[in-house]
């Protein structure tokens, strides 16, 4: 008897007390003017604020571990200046809440939410960060998380007068992930960082889904991107993992690589790019390997200054252009006897092995002249022009250099993998 009259009492000594979960006392916060602030100024550490339906008017700087969590309908709205949440501090949670207006300020970069170089180990999930210049940007903060937010620039800027929809600066071990971005200047723009993780997201009407700047050792993975200006633009940067990535009616290039070294880009689907699949400046020692690049005016671009870059299993399809590449070298794109597969490659297989029997040169000396002087454009039917082009494929000698294919496969990768997985 004794017993259950001590289970009784403790029971309603816990059930009078604030709500605790995982020893984190929760506080339920009434919308309205400075509300949250105060809350937040209240709080013990660790204390978790649950945010009601409705408005909770003004700045919050939170400079204490807290969990701040909202149900459908919480909405934190600044006054228009500087940025809508600060955090200054390390281990806080913000999730389930909308978060609209910052000021419009690119000198002091005005966000939806700032971290600090105090707020290591912040997680912002499931919200919505609507209608701010920036809106997440990472000041110098480690191993923050940004996950299943959709992310909304302001519409009425011109683009060069708009913020990305999360900015990067030295914040290594970061993730963004599983976010949807639009209308802002880039989806997610890193600089001077390393060790982060981009995967998962969704970015479109922006100009660059994917910026890097002075960004090493770090992935970017399993994004789509879906008419922007450029899709994946990496630059200055070494030792990058770029692999299943989308590609899909960017305006300019679907993937750049500007002094971007020692990386892998593997798997990735580029189709419909308005100018260019791949642009590759001076970049070294990348290997490009069961890539998919589909209906763009030129497949890849690769210009002088660009050593020792390897291009393996790879399919070119149905691109204007396959390659262009003026020099005079020749660069063989093939790696240990397996080279790519070419749409336009007219070619037999006698032996079976999957590998053409001859060679595959995507450019010949009349493209060198048509690049150098476009309105040779005027004589390309002519036939002067197709006898010089014949007398190329039967004296290889007279090729200019560039790009060859010394092992190009006979049925593109992609096929190949299905019809080998259904013969298994």
């Amino acid at each position: 008897m004794l017993g259950w009259t001590l289970v009784l009492v403790l029971g309603w000594f816990l059930v009078s007390q604030p709500t605790a979960v995982l020893g984190a006392t929760v506080v339920n916060v009434t919308p309205g003017a400075g509300t949250l602030a105060q809350a937040q100024s209240q709080a013990v550490e660790g204390a978790a604020l649950q945010l009601q339906n409705g408005v909770y008017e003004g700045r919050v700087v939170v400079d204490k571990p807290l969990t701040i969590r909202g149900v459908d309908g919480a909405i934190i709205r600044g006054d228009g200046k500087g940025s809508v949440i600060t955090i200054d501090a390390p281990d806080v949670v913000l999730s389930g809440v909308t978060i609209t207006g910052s000021g419009l300020s690119l000198e002091t970069m005005d966000a939806g939410v700032l971290v600090t170089e105090e707020g290591d180990r912040a997680l912002i999930e499931d919200s919505r960060l609507l209608d701010n210049l920036i809106g997440v940007n990472l000041k110098g903060a480690d191993d923050v998380v940004i996950r299943s937010n959709e992310i909304i620039g302001r519409q009425d800027l011109r683009p060069n007068e708009r913020g990305n929809g999360v900015h990067l600066w030295n914040a290594p071990g970061s993730v963004v992930e599983d976010n949807d971005f639009r209308f802002g200047r880039d989806g997610i723009f890193v600089n001077t960082s390393k060790k982060n993780v981009f995967r998962g997201n969704r970015f479109e009407k922006l100009r660059f889904a994917v910026h890097y700047m002075y960004t090493d050792q770090s992935e970017v993975s399993g994004n789509m991107s879906i008419g922007n200006h450029i899709g994946y633009a990496l630059m200055y940067s070494n030792r990058l993992s770029v692999h299943d990535n989308v590609s899909i009616d960017d305006r300019d290039h679907g993937i750049m690589l500007n002094y971007a070294n020692y990386s892998e880009i593997t798997g990735n689907v580029v189709e419909r790019g308005g100018e260019k699949c791949v642009f590759i400046y001076n970049a070294n020692r990348n290997r490009f390997e069961k890539n998919r690049f589909e209906g763009c005016p030129i497949g890849v671009h690769f210009t002088g200054g660009s050593e020792r870059n390897d291009f393996t299993g790879n399919a070119f399809i149905g691109n204007e252009t396959q390659v262009k590449y003026v020099g005079t070298r020749w660069l063989d794109w093939s790696v240990d006897d397996r080279g790519n597969y070419w749409s336009d490659h007219a070619a037999f297989d006698l032996d079976g092995d999957g590998i053409a029997d001859s060679a595959y040169r995507p450019n010949d000396m009349v493209d060198q002249v048509l690049w150098t002087h476009p309105l040779a454009k005027l004589l390309i039917n002519s036939p002067a022009v197709q006898l010089l082009r014949w007398v190329q494929t039967q004296f290889p000698a007279l090729y200019p250099g560039g790009v060859i294919d010394t092992f190009p496969l006979m049925v593109s990768p992609d096929r190949a993998a299905i019809a080998l997985a259904g013969a298994s």
